[in-house]
């Protein structure tokens, strides 16, 4: 177990292609932290140079107290679980978990020990003498982690383990990786792209862009109170509406105006946000904080946006209905399934104006409404 800690890390390729940049990382002992983003942010490079398979270009690194920049990845106490698994395909499954433990010159009975006990935890043990090509993805994917286990670590380091699999695969294997956590307790850092498996796996959610850390917070903070425009979008599915248009003020109240409807601000929100009048703002609103029912958290003849229906999906107790005005082509909401609303009609969608967001322009224009009431509401 060790805490692992980036300071001012950063990480530049050959032809001036910067990876990683300025990332200050705490990892607390025992935690499961997940780092997330689209592909090319960042995330598997970052990881890289936490096992010491890249180099940094800048700062430090340290696991268990010690910084490791010059350490090589056999003698930095962590083990990685690649996303192809990396098994050797002429070993056992035996051997290949023991292999580890036999270059490290562990001692025989000592390697069955240890091979035993990682097998019945991760429920493999009758698959020991077949060898990787006998074995489904994800019993391989079990054996991967099973070696990483026997070598007792400081610090997991995972590496889009489960992208191999198929969808029922993934979510049970992401239950299985959690109960796993929770009864070793290793210090664990883990990449995807899939902001569904940050989102149920970590004790903390690292959202990268560009080389650049944008948010590290609880999954639920980063859902709630994203920070800017890119984590609002990239969490979430289906994804968060954002209107493009400006802030108004007119008879004591403040409006946002989207080009073909108008809403009314929540008086705390609105209070926080006069320098702002008149300027170009962003509105985004979760799907399931659209509704066509006037009633409870969206009740409010101010805070409706009309629309014209083009696709319901039903998705079992849910549907999710794809809309637009004359000013946004691709707003979505999420209702009942049972909701009175069809395809090809006009509707009214109501917002739920506690949890609505106001962000300056650009693709990563910061979150202007986390301290008035869109934000406290939360």
């Amino acid at each position: 177990m060790a805490r692992v800690v980036l300071d001012n890390v950063s990480k530049d390729f050959p032809g001036g292609v910067q990876a990683v940049r300025n990332m200050d990382l705490d990892v607390a002992d025992e935690e499961f932290i997940v780092l997330v983003g689209p592909s090319g942010c960042g995330k598997s490079t970052t990881l890289r140079m936490v096992a010491g398979l890249e180099e940094i270009t800048e700062g430090t690194i340290s696991i268990g107290g010690r910084i490791v920049n010059d350490v090589p990845p056999k003698n930095r106490d962590i083990a990685m679980v690649f996303q192809n698994y990396a098994l050797y395909p002429h070993m056992t499954v035996y051997k290949n978990m023991e292999f580890g433990l036999k270059l490290r010159g562990v001692p025989k009975a000592e390697r069955r020990q240890k091979v035993g006990d990682a097998a019945r935890l991760l429920g493999i043990g009758e698959l020991l003498e077949r060898k990787p090509k006998a074995l489904s993805g994800g019993q391989r994917q079990r054996v991967a982690v099973g070696r990483a286990i026997v070598r007792d670590p400081k610090a997991f380091l995972f590496d889009e383990p489960l992208s191999n699999l198929d969808a029922k695969l993934r979510v049970e294997m992401r239950a299985e990786l959690k109960k796993l956590h929770r009864r070793l307790r290793t210090t664990t850092i883990y990449v995807t792209h899939d902001q569904e498996e940050a989102m149920t796996l970590g004790d903390r959610v690292v959202v990268m862009k560009d080389g650049f850390m944008q948010q590290c917070a609880s999954p639920l903070e980063v859902y709630e109170r994203p920070v800017n425009r890119f984590v609002a979008g990239f969490v979430g599915t289906p994804p968060m509406n954002f209107f493009t248009g400006r802030l108004l003020a007119e008879n004591g109240h403040v409006y946002f105006d989207e080009g073909t409807n108008r809403i009314r601000l929540p008086e705390d929100l609105a209070a926080s946000l006069p320098s702002r009048v008149g300027e170009p703002i962003v509105l985004g609103v979760r799907p399931e904080c659209l509704s066509n029912r006037n009633d409870g958290a969206f009740a409010g003849t101010e805070n409706a946006i009309k629309v014209k229906v083009s696709v319901v999906e039903l998705l079992g107790d849910k549907k999710d209905v794809y809309t637009a005005t004359q000013s946004h082509d691709h707003i979505v909401c999420r209702v009942d399934s049972h909701a009175a609303i069809s395809e090809g009609q006009s509707a009214s969608l109501y917002l739920n104006m506690g949890r609505v967001h106001l962000f300056e322009p650009g693709e990563t224009g910061m979150n202007v409404s986390l301290d008035g009431v869109g934000a406290s509401a939360r």
